[in-house]
């Protein structure tokens, strides 16, 4: 048996993977763009179809054959089953409690899963970077009944201390939500390219409870910013099935001759 045999999917698909193995037909998805689109629609495509994607330019129960670019691709509205307005999407959707599961990333995550979307380095008024800044996700990480966090592992985003708090995820520890009024459960995994972590009961710090096949525990450590934590019994993530696996390069393959086809289109105007 070769044992050095490189793996048949990449971390990226893992990831993907195993954030749409968290998904069930009777969720209710706040649906980001990019990594959670792509998790969002497998788990649609595959063992959960009847789930109901909800993109924030207000489409609902969108099935696009396409990965959408931005939340204004035309492609989510032509799908959808209906399509409101961004304050209805808000106010009635979202913050009326009928999310189940939102999506969220970020430039930068701590031990508390507290998330940074605004800037790094330097201060607020005169940052070394700016970033998109909170948009809807303070909304999404307070008003869903769970969020899920999907964002590659480094030490420059798996961070000891975050250069600025965008959106809530366990403050300084557990309690913290509901010192501040905040009754949803909060995020509830951490989906990386090497592991999945989930916040421990007692303090709600991320702790590694499964690792990705073929990484090792110093990978993990290596990329994380603080003294991370791994679970007494720790599980081994199932490899992707090769339905999992093509059904999500179908997906993507379809995306790329997509945009292609539009580049050319508009290459010829």
């Amino acid at each position: 048996m070769n044992t050095s045999a490189k793996p048949v999917w990449t971390p990226t698909e893992m990831m993907t993977i195993v954030a749409a193995r968290a998904l069930k037909s009777s969720d209710v998805c706040f649906v980001g763009i990019g990594a959670p689109s792509a998790a969002c629609n497998l788990a649609r495509l595959t063992h959960a179809p009847d789930i109901t994607l909800i993109y924030e330019s207000g489409t609902i129960a969108t099935k696009p054959n396409v990965l959408p670019l931005s939340i204004g691709d035309g492609e989510l509205c032509e799908t959808a089953l209906s399509t409101v307005s961004v304050p209805e999407m808000f106010r009635y959707w979202l913050q009326g409690g009928r999310i189940t599961v939102g999506f969220l990333g970020g430039a930068q995550i701590d031990r508390f899963a507290n998330l940074n979307t605004t800037f790094v380095g330097g201060t607020y008024a005169k940052p070394k970077v700016r970033l998109p800044g909170g948009g809807g996700a303070p909304e999404i990480a307070t008003s869903c009944h769970e969020v899920f966090i999907i964002m590659a592992q480094g030490k420059r985003s798996f961070v000891d201390k975050l250069d600025f708090v965008t959106s809530l995820g366990h403050g300084d520890g557990k309690g913290s939500r509901e010192r501040l009024g905040v009754t949803t459960k909060g995020p509830t995994r951490v989906i990386t390219d090497l592991c999945l972590m989930e916040p421990d009961p007692g303090t709600k710090e991320l702790t590694v409870v499964a690792m990705h096949p073929g990484v090792t525990r110093d990978q993990v450590v290596d990329s994380t910013g603080w003294d991370l934590k791994f679970a007494a019994r720790l599980a081994d993530a199932t490899p992707p099935t090769p339905l999992e696996l093509s059904v999500l390069r179908d997906l993507h393959a379809r995306t790329r001759a997509a945009i292609e086809a539009q580049q050319q289109k508009g290459g010829e105007a």
